[in-house]
């Protein structure tokens, strides 16, 4: 057991936040540390690493692409290379992309996924938000 936490791991909790008793940072250990890992993974630009600049998914160049078969065929290639280099912990079944709200600026990855040590399959859900850090209104 003591093997598999180890393999699993455990780190800060993003974002950094501290306990204020123990005057400690807050972590996160096995699965809820495999789960921000990926969120930290998708929403990082290769790049912004300065120690590892290939660190990261390429998906926000993808912000202002036509949602088509097409686009959604590249950002599932991006996601699953990204996974398959930075997160070794767990197995990628499928990448499913919900464009449903793609007018309302947001379009969902669903992760379906294998934590390797347990053999617990399990999922996450990613919004990729096409207007954040905009001034965008709501239509009057």
């Amino acid at each position: 057991m003591a093997t598999e936490t180890q393999f699993l791991g455990t780190g800060w909790a993003f974002p950094p936040s501290f306990d204020w008793r123990t005057k400690e940072a807050v972590l996160v250990s096995q699965v809820e540390d495999i789960e921000q890992s990926l969120h930290i993974l998708l929403s990082t630009t290769p790049g912004e690493r300065v120690m590892q600049p290939s660190y990261g998914c390429g998906i926000r160049r993808m912000v202002f692409e036509n949602i088509n078969d097409s686009t959604i065929t590249e950002i599932k290639d991006i996601v699953s290379k990204a996974v398959l280099f930075f997160e070794v912990r767990i197995t990628l079944h499928e990448i499913d992309i919900d464009a449903t709200d793609v007018y309302e600026g947001v379009v969902r990855l669903k992760l379906d996924y294998t934590v390797r040590t347990t053999n617990t399959r399990t999922n996450i859900v990613y919004p990729l938000y096409l207007r954040e850090g905009t001034n965008l209104r709501e239509a009057a």
